[in-house]
């Protein structure tokens, strides 16, 4: 199979060729199709859920994206519209019906690259996360697939006004990237648009969070789940991330998810669009901040 989690080098994990599209996504129409009955008596353990969540990523279908549902103790597989019921079969087998509960949402899982605020780079827009600092030193977040495909970031599609430069991202596997502020009259504090950030965590499912993004603006929704892992397509795999039902289109990746003054993400990707919902998902920033070394200034 074609999943890699790459090994940065100078912190910068190995490219691969973007296949995502940037345009707008379709609209959502989700409904559940479970494989097993919620109310079954049937209990699985830890070790065989984690399991069935492997053999859903041995499977190795683009569109399908997984995590383990605590309520029902199964894991849920949310498919796009791209995957065909002979893929859904082939997942099944691999990690055992009775384990899953399928979930197909309409539009197709993309990258959202095209966030906070419009950042320029290469021939694509992406948006800004947050601000960060080591020492004296400020930085900004973004999401790794942009990082993989510019090096240089602009605050206009211009590309008068410099930003910064990459200091390195993560991709596939993570999806984060840090640029290094190098145009000394740009102002980084720790907001988000009027909101002050003051502390980085990771949400419950079930909280409300907001997003903000170049794109489509700022927009709210709930976590429904923690740990997820989505195939983006062409070995484009990324776990670990934070699952909603946040609507987002293409150009809002690596914008900020946030819940009044705390961090919570950075766009990834997803479905759908901000006019009938979607489903979109976040790398956890306390992941990056850590990995970087660097903090909320």
């Amino acid at each position: 199979m074609r999943i890699k989690r790459t090994t940065p080098r100078g912190r910068i994990a190995r490219r691969t060729q973007l296949t995502a599209a940037v345009s707008g996504l379709l609209a959502v129409a989700a409904f559940a199709a479970p494989t097993a009955n919620a109310s079954d008596a049937h209990t699985f353990s830890a070790s065989q859920l984690t399991k069935a969540s492997d053999s859903v990523r041995q499977a190795d279908v683009p569109g399908t994206a997984w995590a383990v549902d605590s309520r029902t103790n199964r894991v849920l597989v949310t498919v796009d519209s791209t995957v065909s019921q002979a893929e859904i079969a082939k997942i099944k087998r691999q990690a055992g019906a009775d384990t899953l509960t399928i979930k197909r949402t309409a539009g197709k899982f993309n990258k959202l690259i095209t966030g906070g605020d419009a950042i320029y780079g290469g021939s694509y827009r992406c948006s800004l996360g947050f601000n960060v600092r080591s020492g004296s030193t400020y930085y900004f977040l973004t999401a790794g697939h942009c990082g993989e495909v510019a090096s240089t970031w602009y605050s206009n599609s211009a590309k008068t006004t410099v930003l910064g430069t990459n200091v390195g991202y993560s991709f596939p596997g993570n999806d984060f990237a840090l640029v290094r502020y190098t145009n000394s009259s740009v102002a980084h504090p720790s907001a988000v648009g009027s909101q002050t950030i003051s502390s980085a965590a990771t949400p419950a499912v079930g909280t409300t969070v907001t997003r903000r993004g170049s794109t489509t603006g700022t927009h709210s929704g709930k976590v429904t789940a923690l740990n997820a892992t989505v195939n983006y397509g062409g070995g484009d795999v990324v776990s670990g991330l934070i699952q909603t039902t946040v609507c987002a289109e293409g150009g809002d990746s690596g914008g900020p998810l946030y819940g009044g003054s705390v961090a919570y993400g950075l766009t990834s990707g997803g479905s759908g669009n901000c006019s009938s919902g979607g489903t979109t998902f976040f790398q956890p920033v306390t992941e990056a901040l850590s990995y970087y070394g660097v903090t909320l200034p």
